[in-house]
């Protein structure tokens, strides 16, 4: 079959390097940002006199219907085509007659994929954002039922001091809130047009690239033709983002499986989001959050190739950068069902209140508020330090806790600790008094959330 390039060939090349050489298996994503770059091309071509009106009507009119198709399933692509560009130009000449060859005036595959790329990236952004935003409202849901339940906090995962369960959430709010807007800043580099560029040189055709920016939506087009082809630094920043996010959600998922299992027992999740074993029948598997985990190294390693693929690349397009579309491909989807499952994980689970209250009773969490108590009866900190470490450490020898022990035997230790010692040793009080700004503290908290509300409503009075 003669290839659109074939001219300066003597031969074709075997079917199997072919195959190994076309991207229409995964490049057929963009089917619609390809006809949607080909119109405005097109119509530019027509406005400029560079082709006749009626051929570039005609043309116009040809896409559409492959647009319609495309939109019923209706197109079959073919391997020897390479890909959707290809593809596309060939169903249009069939559909039309010879005049469909004329699309291509003036311009590149090189300049026609990047045009695909941002246009379906600068889609897909928005789209993640509007799921990070959903995550983000399904935490608050989950924080205004518990604000005033205590919750053990951990760091090196060992007992460190009680918290609200509400704050502990807010803290994913927050990290997303940083994803949303990395993601929204990213959408200005995003948001340029390389069509018009051509192989790498611009043309000699008198085109219009700043009509077709507006045709498309973008708000601004390349200054540099050799650049605007060569460019994958929006892919690169849009891996990197979504590896940071997925990150996030990974932190959360092994929360979540631990929260879950036995040992800690402090939610359980929505049976939607579990699955069972196929031997053993009592078994509850937190395999989403598990995957979502998983998933995390799957993005990462697609950045992780990225930077790898155009590292040593010279200006400007080269065949290496074929290998820029399925992990961009990957990690859209992996996001957006990532986000989507988190939101309703969140939105779903059940939280063992009164578990994670006897927790917080069965440990060590409040000695610092002992540590703090002594410090402000002028005691040096260090010292109170270690008298309070050598409380815990008669505790642990006599298998109790320090709300256990009497007044007399905390008055050993140190005279100046008086009755007032066992409101200050509750672990929901050590929670209330911690009102520092962006602390744990119940009124603390509450602002807090009302801060993340006002955020989420923002966002959509922007809407």
């Amino acid at each position: 079959m003669k290839k659109a390039w074939g001219g300066r060939f003597s031969k074709s090349p075997e079917q199997w390097i072919e195959e190994f050489g076309a991207s229409i298996s995964f490049d057929q994503e963009l089917v619609f940002e390809d006809i949607e770059g080909s119109i405005a091309h097109v119509k530019m071509l027509g406005k400029m006199g560079i082709i006749p009106s009626e051929d570039s009507e005609k043309i116009v009119h040809g896409l559409l219907n492959l647009k319609e198709k495309a939109l019923a399933g209706e197109l079959e692509y073919s391997v020897s085509e390479e890909d959707i560009h290809l593809n596309l130009e060939k169903m249009l000449t069939e559909e039309i007659g010879p005049v469909g060859g004329k699309l291509h005036t003036g311009r590149s595959r090189n300049d026609q994929v990047a045009t695909d790329m941002h246009l379906y990236l600068k889609k897909q952004v928005l789209v993640t954002m509007e799921h990070i935003k959903e995550l983000q409202a399904a935490l608050v849901e989950q924080a205004e039922k518990n604000v005033e339940t205590v919750f053990p906090g951990y760091t090196h995962l060992q007992r460190a001091q009680p918290v609200s369960f509400a704050h502990h959430l807010l803290a994913y709010f927050w990290m997303l809130e940083r994803d949303y807007e990395r993601f929204q800043e990213s959408l200005k580099r995003i948001d340029i047009s390389p069509l018009g560029a051509s192989a790498l040189a611009g043309t000699t055709f008198p085109i219009d690239r700043h009509f077709t920016a507006e045709q498309l939506g973008f708000s601004s087009v390349y200054e540099n033709s050799m650049d605007a082809v060569s460019d994958r630094d929006f892919v690169v920043e849009f891996l990197s983002n979504s590896s940071l996010t997925i990150t996030h959600l990974s932190r959360l998922a092994e929360e979540f499986i631990l929260w879950s299992s036995k040992e800690f027992d402090f939610i359980e999740l929505d049976d939607t989001y579990a699955t069972g074993s196929s031997i053993m029948p009592q078994k509850k598997n937190p395999d989403m959050a598990e995957l979502i985990r998983g998933k995390s190294g799957r993005v990462i390693g697609y950045l992780m190739g990225m930077l790898t693929t155009i590292k040593g690349l010279p200006l400007t397009y080269n065949k290496d950068m074929q290998e820029d579309k399925e992990g961009m491909f990957d990690t859209v989807h992996t996001m957006i069902g990532s986000l989507k499952i988190f939101a309703g994980m969140v939105r779903t689970m059940t939280v063992k209140s009164d578990v994670m209250e006897t927790s917080v009773h069965q440990d060590f969490s409040n000695a610092t508020e002992l540590a703090d108590y002594l410090a402000a009866k002028g005691i040096p900190f260090r010292e109170a330090h270690e008298i309070v470490g050598k409380l815990v450490l008669n505790c642990i020898q006599k298998g109790c806790y320090l709300l256990d022990l009497s007044l007399e035997e905390l008055q050993a230790s140190c005279a100046k600790i008086e009755e007032d010692i066992f409101t200050i040793l509750s672990p929901r009080e050590a929670v209330k008094r911690r009102n520092s700004y962006g602390g744990t503290g119940f009124t603390q908290v509450r602002q807090q959330l009302k801060n993340a509300q006002a955020k989420l409503k923002n966002r959509l009075g922007q809407n």
